[in-house]
């Protein structure tokens, strides 16, 4: 799990690229935020990246996340 309640846009982006490039392909990260900037940027993030935006939840200020790491071939840059 990742937690990055009360940072701002771009930094949530940021810490989950970090944190799914060390994990194996099809593993899920769920992310906890507070930032409703996160809710498109992590639909831009995935859609451009190729991982999987597999569950969104919003209660109250919470936003959560899951993310499934992308099957790869090819080395992320």
């Amino acid at each position: 799990m990742l937690d990055v309640q009360g940072l701002s846009c771009p930094l949530p982006v940021l810490k989950a690229n970090k944190t799914l490039r060390g994990m194996t392909a099809g593993e899920k990260l769920r992310i906890l935020a507070t930032d409703k900037a996160s809710i498109a940027d992590f639909k831009a993030f995935c859609r451009e990246t190729g991982h999987s935006l597999i569950a969104f939840s919003e209660e109250g200020d919470l936003l959560s996340f899951t993310i499934r790491r992308k099957n790869d071939t090819a080395p992320e840059d």
